[in-house]
């Protein structure tokens, strides 16, 4: 997806946002780096976490599943009380 886009310095961000079925939300997107921003790498990826949010994604891992039954990103979060069933959507 990253390679796909025009090369003007954007890395993708992780984020939780008010809404979903459950509470709150995760996000992505392809956005400039902010002052405050955690900035991580994987995979040659560079990640970046708004304060807010790290506070409620600390030690979560993101896959992406492309298989037969795949759902596109998945995010284990363990800070998750619950989840919603599209995956989505937690508190």
């Amino acid at each position: 997806m990253q390679a796909e886009l025009p090369s003007d310095g954007k890395s993708l961000r992780v984020l939780m946002e008010t809404g979903g079925c459950s509470g709150f939300q995760y996000g992505m997107s392809f956005d400039a780096t902010k002052s405050d921003d955690q900035v991580f790498e994987s995979e040659g990826v560079k990640i970046l976490v708004d304060p807010t949010s790290l506070a409620y994604l600390n030690g979560s891992h993101i896959d992406f599943d492309d298989g037969l039954h795949g759902k596109g990103f998945e995010i284990k979060n363990p800070n998750a009380q619950s989840t919603c069933g599209c995956g989505k959507s937690f508190n």
